[in-house]
């Protein structure tokens, strides 16, 4: 999806197949019901800053400022992602009253000024090297200010030939359906995790989530 060949046609309609894939899936339920935990007992005016690595379309985003609404928190929503095109894609599908601030770079060359209270990631380290996995979780563990959680892929596979089918059934973008494939084979297992957090330092939760999501999470 970010080969610089892809027409911005085709990225803007991968982008819209993969928010029809988190809808369908439930994908953000589990990072939803993390943040619930996480500012559960906090005064209502409370101010939260939230940053969305890879934040793609910004459908987490938007979830995440819906949830905010029905409980009466102030909110600030940072989104980062890697591609130019992501930051276009994710203002036109976000409405001005969300006011959610997008921004383009490198995750492991950005510093977050002023450090946000809680960093989330979803379906993005499986794209990630081992040593680059570790690397972001120090990362994470610098900047959130309380806390921060990963959402990703269990390498499973039921998950591998069931996505298959959903996309095939589906017609998602032929991007979509191939990377989708490769994801689930490029994502971890619990001991793949355990190593990865081993290597890093950092003690963090472990938890997984229906429909074969392995969640990484730590509050501070």
């Amino acid at each position: 999806m970010d080969n610089d060949d892809i027409s911005n046609e085709d990225y803007n309609q991968c982008l819209a197949d993969l928010a029809s894939v988190n809808r369908i899936t439930r994908t953000h339920q589990a990072t939803l019901h993390w943040l619930d935990q996480a500012i559960r007992g906090l005064p209502a005016n409370t101010p939260i800053t939230i940053l969305d690595v890879a934040c793609g379309q910004g459908d987490l985003l938007r979830a995440i400022h819906r949830f905010a609404a029905e409980r009466n928190f102030r909110i600030t929503l940072q989104g980062l992602d890697m591609n130019p095109n992501s930051a276009i894609a994710a203002r036109q599908a976000s409405p001005s009253s969300m006011d959610i601030a997008y921004f383009t770079g490198d995750v492991f060359t950005f510093t977050p000024a002023p450090p946000p209270d809680f960093i989330v990631s979803s379906q993005f380290t499986h794209h990630l090297s081992d040593s680059q996995v570790v690397s972001f979780l120090q990362w994470m563990e610098r900047h959130a200010r309380h806390g921060w959680f990963i959402a990703d892929l269990h390498r499973h596979p039921l998950a591998y030939y069931g996505y298959s089918l959903l996309a095939g059934l589906a017609r998602w973008h032929p991007i979509v359906r191939h990377d989708g494939a490769i994801s689930v084979a490029r994502s971890f297992r619990r001991a793949d995790w355990q190593a990865f957090l081993a290597q890093a330092g950092i003690l963090a939760d472990i938890r997984w989530h229906v429909p074969f999501r392995l969640c990484v999470g730590r509050l501070k």
